[in-house]
């Protein structure tokens, strides 16, 4: 996400816009947010929208870019997805400037409200500071807290505005050292973009927790949350940006004839990326850290019959995202891979529901049956996850009524029995159905015949690993397995919730 909001109370003049999702949206894992930047390009504005557009299933509720001429930084965000606003020639044209920074947003607490979505900007001593922030800072309130002891007013609820304040009251000469000062007392998941009045830097956390790839178009550098928003502007892929690691890009000049610069000022620590990013978040079409995400997402499923296969007669995949996983248990299983279950892509998040058995049904809105292909026929539902169960008690219920003779539910992921406070929105941990009952109880609750997860050391498996190392995960995964890889000093775990939620009671 962007940065986690932190809760504040009270009343704002801006636009206030609902967060109710159906069932179906409510119960799926939010995406986090997206972050983009290009240096020196003619068209950086338009280039950054094209980038966004790609990015926009990181985040659908708010967008920004920001960009620099030379002489003066210009900002839009708004409210809305990012083909609603910066597909307008009008509003490109008053983005001038060859640099620019954007990103795409999905709030977890808090208002959603104009002011806080990013890049925020702030006018510092030595120029303009733009800055977008795909994670969550897990010592946030803390440093929120003793900054506005020492004086700092706040614009925004949003933790990303404390890296801001870090960096203007750091007594550093260099903008670049006044970054990393504010980076060294920071905690927890992030990938930044900054935009000033000389340089565009990505930073990424020292577990790399959140990704960011490094690309280039006409000679012009890029940063972007993931490859798939290169692939739409014709961009060349370079590298990842490595865990711990600051890229300046600035003019060439005899010093720095590239252009780019990498910096690692932090103690060496072993990467441990988010697997949710190959389970769910990245686009299917991105390749995060050399592995194909559609390919991963194949592997689990076939992992995923080899672990729990049963006899039946199609294989159906909950879509979108459990098409990958649904091809890769069809071919190992030797089932026929069948749609099943037909979305509809047309009906909007705040789609009218004018009645209460239309709002309970409201799953069907976006999903329907396709009776012909799952009748008479025992059918194996898969899924990447289960959140809270609501939207899986739905969805076989409707292969029920579809005329479905046994329903194997099978998901491609490991239960998911702690929150997490990286940029993922969960709910506390006593809304976690993994969390709080037995896997037979879970098949009772949903309705299945028979209900399985993908093993914990089988999707470590499907990543092209022999297992997972407990001494030295290879992966971020306390969803999962309750080991987080960071302190957690805003965190109460013993019930899940984020303290960061709870400013507003104890302000």
């Amino acid at each position: 996400m962007h940065g986690t909001d932190m809760g504040i109370s009270g009343k704002s003049n801006e636009p206030q816009f609902s967060s109710d999702q159906d069932d179906l949206d409510s119960d799926r894992l939010r995406e986090e947010c997206g972050v983009f930047g290009i240096f020196g390009h003619p068209d950086a504005a338009a280039i950054t929208a094209l980038g966004l557009h790609a990015l926009q299933h990181r985040g659908q509720e708010a967008a920004g870019i920001v960009t620099f001429d030379g002489k003066r930084f210009s900002t839009e965000r708004r409210m809305g997805l990012v083909g609603e606003h910066f597909s307008q020639q009008s509003t490109i044209e008053h983005l001038p400037g060859s640099a620019a920074v954007g990103h795409v947003r999905y709030s977890t607490t808090g208002e959603t409200i104009l002011r806080n979505v990013q890049p925020l900007f702030a006018e510092l001593d030595s120029g303009g500071f733009a800055l977008g922030h795909n994670g969550n800072l897990t010592n946030g309130l803390s440093l929120r807290r003793e900054l506005v002891r020492q004086g700092a007013i706040y614009q925004s609820t949003s933790d990303t505005e404390v890296i801001l304040h870090l960096v203007a009251r750091s007594r550093k000469g260099r903008i670049l050292d006044r970054f990393i000062e504010a980076l060294a007392q920071i905690e927890g998941a992030y990938s930044l973009v900054a935009l000033t009045n000389k340089k565009l830097i990505g930073v990424r956390d020292p577990l790399g927790i959140r990704p960011l790839v490094l690309g280039e178009l006409d000679g012009c550098y890029i940063l972007a949350s993931e490859t798939c928003a290169l692939d739409i502007i014709g961009a060349r892929f370079i590298r990842d940006v490595q865990n711990g690691e600051i890229v300046v890009i600035s003019e060439k000049s005899p010093g720095n004839p590239d252009g780019v610069e990498s910096f690692k000022p932090f103690p060496p620590q072993r990467m441990r990326p988010c697997i949710f990013e190959y389970i769910y978040f990245a686009r299917p079409d991105s390749i995060v850290h050399g592995r194909p995400v559609y390919e991963v997402r194949k592997r689990m499923g076939a992992q995923l019959a080899r672990e729990s296969g049963i006899a039946a007669d199609v294989v159906v995949p909950v879509p979108d995202s459990g098409v990958p996983a649904a091809i890769g248990f069809a071919r190992e299983a030797n089932i026929p891979f069948e749609l099943g279950i037909v979305r509809n892509h047309y009906v909007g998040r705040t789609f009218i529901q004018p009645t209460q058995q239309i709002r309970a049904n409201s799953v069907r809105l976006k999903h329907s049956a396709n009776r012909s292909v799952v009748k008479g026929k025992r059918i194996v539902l898969i899924d990447d996850s289960i959140v809270r169960g609501t939207t899986s008690v739905k969805i076989v219920q409707m292969m029920r009524e579809a005329g479905a003779a046994e329903i194997h539910f099978r998901i491609s992921s490991p239960p998911i029995t702690h929150p997490d406070y990286y940029g993922i929105d969960t709910p506390q941990q006593d809304r976690l159905l993994a969390a709080n009952h037995s896997l037979e109880e879970m098949r009772v609750m949903i309705g299945a015949d028979s209900l399985a997860f993908l093993s914990v050391d089988g999707i470590y498996r499907a990543m092209g690993e022999e297992g997972r190392d407990a001494r030295n995960p290879q992966f971020t995964d306390h969803c999962f397995t309750g080991d987080y890889p960071t302190k957690l000093t805003d965190v109460t775990e013993a019930n899940g919730r984020n303290q960061m939620s709870l400013l507003a009671e104890t302000e």
